[in-house]
Protein backbone atom coordinates (compact mmCIF):
# COMPACT_ATOMS: atom_id res chain seq x y z
CA UNK A 1 0.00 0.00 0.00
CA UNK A 2 1.54 2.91 -0.61
CA UNK A 3 2.37 5.92 1.64
CA UNK A 4 0.41 8.68 1.51
CA UNK A 5 1.81 12.05 0.80
CA UNK A 6 2.12 14.25 4.21
CA UNK A 7 -0.43 16.66 3.11
CA UNK A 8 -2.71 13.96 2.73
CA UNK A 9 -2.37 12.51 5.84
CA UNK A 10 -5.46 12.18 7.92
CA UNK A 11 -5.50 14.98 10.90
CA UNK A 12 -7.75 14.19 13.79
CA UNK A 13 -10.34 16.58 13.66
CA UNK A 14 -11.42 18.59 17.08
CA UNK A 15 -15.00 19.94 17.23
CA UNK A 16 -15.31 23.64 17.50
CA UNK A 17 -18.48 25.56 18.66
CA UNK A 18 -21.31 26.61 16.09
CA UNK A 19 -22.06 30.61 15.48
CA UNK A 20 -25.04 30.72 13.62
CA UNK A 21 -25.61 34.42 11.74
CA UNK A 22 -28.56 36.43 10.89
CA UNK A 23 -29.10 36.90 7.51
CA UNK A 24 -27.55 40.36 7.57
CA UNK A 25 -24.15 38.50 9.06
CA UNK A 26 -23.91 36.21 6.38
CA UNK A 27 -24.39 38.50 3.62
CA UNK A 28 -21.66 40.27 5.29
CA UNK A 29 -19.49 37.43 4.77
CA UNK A 30 -20.82 36.22 1.28
CA UNK A 31 -20.04 39.77 0.01
CA UNK A 32 -16.32 39.26 1.01
CA UNK A 33 -16.01 40.80 4.38
CA UNK A 34 -14.24 38.77 7.22
CA UNK A 35 -15.82 40.29 10.11
CA UNK A 36 -19.32 40.08 12.20
CA UNK A 37 -20.84 42.07 14.79
CA UNK A 38 -22.18 40.83 17.77
CA UNK A 39 -25.59 42.33 16.93
CA UNK A 40 -25.31 39.78 13.12
CA UNK A 41 -24.96 37.30 15.61
CA UNK A 42 -28.09 34.89 15.79
CA UNK A 43 -27.42 32.76 18.53
CA UNK A 44 -26.28 32.85 22.10
CA UNK A 45 -22.12 31.51 22.04
CA UNK A 46 -20.40 29.53 24.97
CA UNK A 47 -16.80 29.42 23.50
CA UNK A 48 -13.90 30.21 25.69
CA UNK A 49 -12.64 33.71 24.54
CA UNK A 50 -10.83 33.93 21.67
CA UNK A 51 -11.24 30.25 20.32
CA UNK A 52 -11.63 28.99 16.95
CA UNK A 53 -15.69 28.34 15.73
CA UNK A 54 -17.34 27.47 12.88
CA UNK A 55 -19.65 29.68 11.60
CA UNK A 56 -22.99 28.61 9.81
CA UNK A 57 -26.19 30.90 8.37
CA UNK A 58 -29.24 30.37 9.83
CA UNK A 59 -30.28 27.33 7.29
CA UNK A 60 -26.99 25.73 8.36
CA UNK A 61 -25.21 26.41 5.75
CA UNK A 62 -21.29 26.60 5.97
CA UNK A 63 -19.35 29.48 6.13
CA UNK A 64 -15.93 28.94 7.17
CA UNK A 65 -13.85 29.29 10.42
CA UNK A 66 -13.71 31.99 12.52
CA UNK A 67 -11.67 33.84 15.47
CA UNK A 68 -13.91 34.56 18.56
CA UNK A 69 -14.09 37.53 20.77
CA UNK A 70 -15.76 37.46 24.42
CA UNK A 71 -15.47 41.10 24.42
CA UNK A 72 -15.15 42.98 21.35
CA UNK A 73 -18.19 44.18 19.24
CA UNK A 74 -16.82 42.80 16.38
CA UNK A 75 -17.22 39.62 17.86
CA UNK A 76 -15.69 36.99 14.94
CA UNK A 77 -13.03 37.35 12.14
CA UNK A 78 -13.09 34.56 9.64
CA UNK A 79 -9.47 32.77 9.39
CA UNK A 80 -10.71 30.42 6.62
CA UNK A 81 -13.56 30.02 4.45
CA UNK A 82 -13.34 26.69 5.42
CA UNK A 83 -14.09 24.51 8.75
CA UNK A 84 -10.69 24.23 9.97
CA UNK A 85 -10.35 22.25 13.16
CA UNK A 86 -8.92 23.41 16.50
CA UNK A 87 -5.74 21.32 16.22
CA UNK A 88 -5.10 22.87 12.82
CA UNK A 89 -4.97 26.19 13.72
CA UNK A 90 -0.74 27.03 14.20
CA UNK A 91 -0.50 25.32 10.89
CA UNK A 92 -2.88 27.56 8.89
CA UNK A 93 -1.25 30.93 11.27
CA UNK A 94 2.74 29.51 10.01
CA UNK A 95 1.34 29.09 6.55
CA UNK A 96 -0.16 32.70 6.20
CA UNK A 97 3.11 34.15 7.81
CA UNK A 98 5.40 32.89 5.59
CA UNK A 99 3.21 33.58 2.69
CA UNK A 100 3.20 37.42 4.32
CA UNK A 101 7.02 37.04 4.52
CA UNK A 102 7.35 36.09 1.28
CA UNK A 103 5.12 38.98 -0.46
CA UNK A 104 6.95 41.51 1.61
CA UNK A 105 10.59 40.25 0.13
CA UNK A 106 9.15 40.41 -3.74
CA UNK A 107 7.14 43.77 -3.06
CA UNK A 108 9.29 45.98 -0.74
CA UNK A 109 12.60 47.86 -2.15
CA UNK A 110 15.06 50.62 -0.80
CA UNK A 111 14.79 49.35 2.97
CA UNK A 112 15.68 47.36 5.77
CA UNK A 113 12.57 48.35 7.92
CA UNK A 114 8.58 47.61 6.95
CA UNK A 115 5.10 46.08 7.77
CA UNK A 116 5.43 41.99 7.57
CA UNK A 117 2.02 41.35 9.11
CA UNK A 118 -0.60 43.45 8.05
CA UNK A 119 -3.93 41.62 10.22
CA UNK A 120 -6.87 41.18 7.81
CA UNK A 121 -4.49 42.20 4.55
CA UNK A 122 -2.55 39.05 5.44
CA UNK A 123 -5.54 36.80 6.30
CA UNK A 124 -4.18 37.20 10.15
CA UNK A 125 -6.70 39.29 11.60
CA UNK A 126 -5.76 40.81 14.86
CA UNK A 127 -2.01 40.55 14.29
CA UNK A 128 0.51 43.01 13.31
CA UNK A 129 4.00 43.00 12.91
CA UNK A 130 6.28 45.37 11.87
CA UNK A 131 10.42 44.79 11.01
CA UNK A 132 12.89 47.57 11.98
CA UNK A 133 16.41 46.13 10.50
CA UNK A 134 16.89 43.71 13.29
CA UNK A 135 13.67 43.91 15.54
CA UNK A 136 10.54 42.70 14.58
CA UNK A 137 7.75 44.48 16.38
CA UNK A 138 4.32 42.37 17.19
CA UNK A 139 1.07 43.53 18.39
CA UNK A 140 -1.97 41.91 19.53
CA UNK A 141 -5.49 43.19 18.60
CA UNK A 142 -7.40 40.08 19.44
CA UNK A 143 -7.99 37.38 22.22
CA UNK A 144 -7.25 35.30 19.87
CA UNK A 145 -3.94 35.91 19.12
CA UNK A 146 -3.03 36.51 23.03
CA UNK A 147 -3.87 32.82 23.84
CA UNK A 148 -0.53 30.99 24.18
CA UNK A 149 -0.68 28.32 22.17
CA UNK A 150 -1.54 30.78 19.38
CA UNK A 151 1.08 33.71 20.38
CA UNK A 152 3.53 30.93 20.40
CA UNK A 153 3.13 29.75 16.88
CA UNK A 154 3.22 33.31 15.50
CA UNK A 155 6.98 33.84 17.61
CA UNK A 156 7.93 30.69 16.27
CA UNK A 157 7.05 31.27 12.92
CA UNK A 158 9.03 34.77 13.15
CA UNK A 159 12.06 33.48 14.22
CA UNK A 160 12.12 31.08 11.36
CA UNK A 161 11.79 33.46 8.94
CA UNK A 162 13.84 36.55 10.52
CA UNK A 163 16.09 34.36 12.44
CA UNK A 164 18.53 37.41 12.81
CA UNK A 165 16.00 39.76 14.39
CA UNK A 166 14.79 40.12 18.12
CA UNK A 167 10.88 39.80 18.67
CA UNK A 168 8.89 42.48 21.24
CA UNK A 169 5.51 42.90 21.80
CA UNK A 170 4.21 46.11 21.79
CA UNK A 171 1.11 46.55 23.96
CA UNK A 172 -1.25 49.28 23.68
CA UNK A 173 -3.15 49.44 27.10
CA UNK A 174 -6.64 50.28 25.26
CA UNK A 175 -7.01 48.03 23.22
CA UNK A 176 -5.93 45.29 26.05
CA UNK A 177 -8.92 46.89 27.47
CA UNK A 178 -11.13 46.74 25.33
CA UNK A 179 -10.50 43.17 24.74
CA UNK A 180 -10.86 42.70 28.54
CA UNK A 181 -6.74 40.76 28.04
CA UNK A 182 -5.12 40.53 31.35
CA UNK A 183 -2.44 43.59 31.75
CA UNK A 184 0.77 43.41 30.01
CA UNK A 185 4.04 45.71 29.51
CA UNK A 186 5.50 46.26 26.07
CA UNK A 187 8.61 43.24 26.49
CA UNK A 188 11.41 41.39 24.59
CA UNK A 189 9.38 37.87 23.62
CA UNK A 190 13.06 36.72 22.09
CA UNK A 191 16.50 38.05 21.68
CA UNK A 192 18.47 41.21 23.91
CA UNK A 193 17.62 43.76 21.42
CA UNK A 194 14.85 46.80 21.34
CA UNK A 195 16.53 49.02 19.50
CA UNK A 196 18.39 49.67 16.38
CA UNK A 197 18.94 52.01 13.27
CA UNK A 198 16.58 51.68 10.65
CA UNK A 199 16.89 52.86 7.41
CA UNK A 200 14.04 54.16 4.47
CA UNK A 201 14.74 55.61 1.28
CA UNK A 202 18.32 55.89 2.13
CA UNK A 203 17.13 57.79 5.01
CA UNK A 204 18.06 56.76 8.85
CA UNK A 205 16.27 56.50 11.82
CA UNK A 206 15.93 55.80 15.72
CA UNK A 207 14.38 52.70 16.48
CA UNK A 208 12.88 52.13 20.32
CA UNK A 209 10.70 48.82 20.98
CA UNK A 210 9.76 50.29 24.04
CA UNK A 211 8.77 53.97 23.26
CA UNK A 212 7.45 55.39 20.84
CA UNK A 213 3.72 55.75 18.73
CA UNK A 214 1.82 53.26 16.94
CA UNK A 215 4.35 49.96 16.44
CA UNK A 216 7.38 52.61 16.54
CA UNK A 217 7.15 54.63 13.24
CA UNK A 218 4.82 55.69 10.30
CA UNK A 219 6.01 52.73 7.89
CA UNK A 220 2.84 53.14 5.88
CA UNK A 221 4.45 56.54 4.83
CA UNK A 222 7.81 55.04 3.48
CA UNK A 223 6.90 55.38 -0.57
CA UNK A 224 5.02 58.66 0.26
CA UNK A 225 8.00 60.08 1.80
CA UNK A 226 10.00 59.33 -1.62
CA UNK A 227 7.26 60.61 -3.78
CA UNK A 228 7.09 64.02 -1.67
CA UNK A 229 10.98 64.29 -2.22
CA UNK A 230 10.34 64.35 -5.91
CA UNK A 231 8.21 66.85 -5.78
CA UNK A 232 9.38 69.53 -2.77
CA UNK A 233 11.71 72.38 -3.48
CA UNK A 234 12.64 75.74 -2.22
CA UNK A 235 11.61 76.59 1.70
CA UNK A 236 9.45 73.83 2.91
CA UNK A 237 7.17 73.04 6.01
CA UNK A 238 6.72 69.76 7.88
CA UNK A 239 3.67 69.94 9.88
CA UNK A 240 3.07 67.16 12.30
CA UNK A 241 6.49 65.85 11.72
CA UNK A 242 6.15 62.88 14.45
CA UNK A 243 10.21 62.12 14.35
CA UNK A 244 11.19 63.38 10.81
CA UNK A 245 9.72 61.36 8.71
CA UNK A 246 8.79 63.84 6.29
CA UNK A 247 11.61 66.20 7.19
CA UNK A 248 14.49 64.00 6.68
CA UNK A 249 13.22 63.57 3.06
CA UNK A 250 12.80 66.93 2.33
CA UNK A 251 15.97 67.87 3.59
CA UNK A 252 18.04 66.53 1.24
CA UNK A 253 16.12 68.56 -1.69
CA UNK A 254 14.80 71.69 -0.01
CA UNK A 255 16.97 75.04 0.26
CA UNK A 256 15.39 74.80 4.04
CA UNK A 257 13.51 72.84 6.17
CA UNK A 258 10.92 73.59 9.35
CA UNK A 259 9.55 71.00 11.08
CA UNK A 260 6.52 70.83 13.75
CA UNK A 261 5.10 69.00 16.23
CA UNK A 262 3.23 69.28 19.53
CA UNK A 263 5.44 66.45 21.13
CA UNK A 264 8.96 67.28 22.68
CA UNK A 265 9.77 63.65 23.32
CA UNK A 266 8.89 62.82 19.27
CA UNK A 267 11.45 66.38 18.13
CA UNK A 268 14.00 65.05 20.39
CA UNK A 269 14.34 61.61 18.56
CA UNK A 270 14.01 64.18 15.09
CA UNK A 271 17.54 65.39 15.98
CA UNK A 272 18.85 62.34 16.84
CA UNK A 273 17.69 61.43 13.14
CA UNK A 274 19.19 64.19 11.88
CA UNK A 275 22.29 63.60 13.34
CA UNK A 276 22.14 60.61 11.76
CA UNK A 277 21.97 62.28 7.74
CA UNK A 278 23.09 65.49 8.18
CA UNK A 279 26.13 65.01 5.53
CA UNK A 280 22.98 64.34 3.09
CA UNK A 281 21.38 67.65 3.54
CA UNK A 282 20.87 70.36 1.35
CA UNK A 283 19.45 72.36 3.85
CA UNK A 284 21.84 72.68 6.53
CA UNK A 285 19.85 72.29 9.83
CA UNK A 286 16.46 71.63 10.27
CA UNK A 287 14.60 74.28 12.60
CA UNK A 288 12.32 72.11 14.97
CA UNK A 289 9.62 74.12 16.37
CA UNK A 290 7.74 72.34 19.58
CA UNK A 291 4.13 73.71 18.73
CA UNK A 292 0.18 73.09 17.76
CA UNK A 293 0.25 72.85 14.25
CA UNK A 294 -3.30 74.58 14.06
CA UNK A 295 -2.41 77.45 16.33
CA UNK A 296 1.15 77.86 14.55
CA UNK A 297 -0.48 77.57 10.56
CA UNK A 298 -2.77 80.60 12.25
CA UNK A 299 0.05 82.45 12.59
CA UNK A 300 2.46 82.03 9.96
CA UNK A 301 -0.97 82.90 7.89
CA UNK A 302 -1.67 85.96 9.68
CA UNK A 303 2.31 87.02 9.16
CA UNK A 304 2.43 86.31 5.49
CA UNK A 305 4.84 83.50 5.93
CA UNK A 306 5.51 81.87 2.33
CA UNK A 307 6.79 78.01 1.70
CA UNK A 308 7.39 76.50 -1.23
CA UNK A 309 6.28 73.15 -0.12
CA UNK A 310 4.63 72.23 2.86
CA UNK A 311 3.65 68.96 4.24
CA UNK A 312 0.59 68.31 6.55
CA UNK A 313 0.46 64.83 7.73
CA UNK A 314 -1.79 65.00 11.05
CA UNK A 315 -3.08 62.01 13.51
CA UNK A 316 -6.49 60.75 12.87
CA UNK A 317 -8.87 62.92 12.76
CA UNK A 318 -12.42 60.50 12.43
CA UNK A 319 -11.92 57.51 14.91
CA UNK A 320 -15.89 57.03 14.10
CA UNK A 321 -18.02 57.56 11.25
CA UNK A 322 -20.11 60.32 13.65
CA UNK A 323 -16.68 61.54 13.96
CA UNK A 324 -16.37 63.07 9.32
CA UNK A 325 -18.00 66.01 9.47
CA UNK A 326 -15.89 67.69 12.25
CA UNK A 327 -12.83 65.71 10.83
CA UNK A 328 -13.22 67.63 7.62
CA UNK A 329 -13.60 70.86 9.43
CA UNK A 330 -10.55 70.77 10.70
CA UNK A 331 -8.76 69.21 7.63
CA UNK A 332 -9.92 72.35 5.94
CA UNK A 333 -8.92 74.15 8.34
CA UNK A 334 -5.41 72.90 7.90
CA UNK A 335 -5.37 73.11 4.19
CA UNK A 336 -7.07 76.51 3.61
CA UNK A 337 -4.02 78.07 5.88
CA UNK A 338 -1.83 75.58 3.58
CA UNK A 339 -2.63 77.14 0.20
CA UNK A 340 -2.46 81.13 1.37
CA UNK A 341 1.03 79.91 2.50
CA UNK A 342 1.95 78.57 -0.22
CA UNK A 343 4.01 80.58 -2.97
CA UNK A 344 2.52 79.85 -6.89
CA UNK A 345 3.62 76.98 -8.36
CA UNK A 346 4.10 75.45 -4.97
CA UNK A 347 4.19 72.24 -3.78
CA UNK A 348 1.37 70.65 -0.95
CA UNK A 349 1.25 67.51 0.31
CA UNK A 350 -1.67 66.42 2.05
CA UNK A 351 -2.83 63.36 3.80
CA UNK A 352 -5.42 61.58 5.61
CA UNK A 353 -4.96 58.47 7.97
CA UNK A 354 -8.72 58.66 9.07
CA UNK A 355 -10.45 55.57 7.49
CA UNK A 356 -13.87 57.29 8.07
CA UNK A 357 -12.65 59.99 5.72
CA UNK A 358 -13.29 58.63 2.23
CA UNK A 359 -11.26 59.77 -0.97
CA UNK A 360 -13.67 61.43 -2.42
CA UNK A 361 -14.49 63.10 0.56
CA UNK A 362 -11.37 64.26 1.38
CA UNK A 363 -10.67 65.60 -2.14
CA UNK A 364 -13.76 67.61 -2.27
CA UNK A 365 -12.86 69.25 0.93
CA UNK A 366 -9.52 70.39 -0.79
CA UNK A 367 -11.34 71.44 -3.40
CA UNK A 368 -13.79 73.45 -1.25
CA UNK A 369 -10.10 75.11 0.36
CA UNK A 370 -8.95 75.92 -2.64
CA UNK A 371 -11.61 77.70 -4.27
CA UNK A 372 -12.27 79.55 -0.82
CA UNK A 373 -8.92 81.03 -1.19
CA UNK A 374 -8.76 81.37 -4.60
CA UNK A 375 -6.25 79.11 -5.54
CA UNK A 376 -5.73 76.85 -8.51
CA UNK A 377 -4.87 72.74 -7.70
CA UNK A 378 -2.94 70.43 -9.94
CA UNK A 379 -3.10 66.87 -8.50
CA UNK A 380 0.23 65.45 -9.28
CA UNK A 381 -0.42 62.14 -7.20
CA UNK A 382 -3.30 60.51 -5.44
CA UNK A 383 -0.91 57.64 -3.01
CA UNK A 384 -2.15 55.15 -0.33
CA UNK A 385 -0.28 53.59 2.25
CA UNK A 386 3.42 51.92 0.78
CA UNK A 387 2.82 48.76 -1.23
CA UNK A 388 3.92 46.51 2.21
CA UNK A 389 0.27 47.78 3.92
CA UNK A 390 -1.52 45.57 1.04
CA UNK A 391 -5.14 46.56 0.49
CA UNK A 392 -7.57 43.61 1.20
CA UNK A 393 -10.86 44.02 -1.22
CA UNK A 394 -13.97 43.79 0.06
CA UNK A 395 -12.82 45.03 3.55
CA UNK A 396 -12.50 48.46 2.99
CA UNK A 397 -11.02 48.96 6.53
CA UNK A 398 -7.32 48.03 5.11
CA UNK A 399 -7.42 51.18 2.99
CA UNK A 400 -7.33 53.97 5.05
CA UNK A 401 -4.63 56.31 3.94
CA UNK A 402 -4.68 59.15 1.66
CA UNK A 403 -2.00 61.44 -0.02
CA UNK A 404 -2.63 63.58 -2.20
CA UNK A 405 0.11 65.61 -3.64
CA UNK A 406 -0.31 68.51 -5.59
CA UNK A 407 0.85 72.07 -7.75
CA UNK A 408 -0.60 74.95 -6.33
CA UNK A 409 -1.78 77.97 -8.68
Amino acid sequence: MPKLKTSEKHIERTSAPVVTLSSRGAARLRAGHVWVYRSDLANEITAPAGALVHVRDERGRKLGSALYSSASQIAIRIVSRNEIAENELPAVIAGRIAKAAEFRRRAVHDTDSYRVIFSEADLLPGLIVDKYNDVLSMQVLTQAFDRPGLRQAVIDALQKHYPKGSILERVDTRIRELEQLPVRDTQLVEGDKASTIFTVNGVSYHYDGLTGQKTGAFLDQRENYAAAARWAHGEALDCFTYQGGFALHLARVCDSVTAVDISRSALEVAEQNEALNKPEHRCGEIEWIEANAFDLLKHYAAAGRQYDTIVLDPPAFAKTKRAVPTALKGYKELNLRALKMLRPGGTLVTCSCSFYVSEPGFLEMLGSAAADTGRQIRILEKRGAALDHPVLLNVPETSYLKCIICEVF
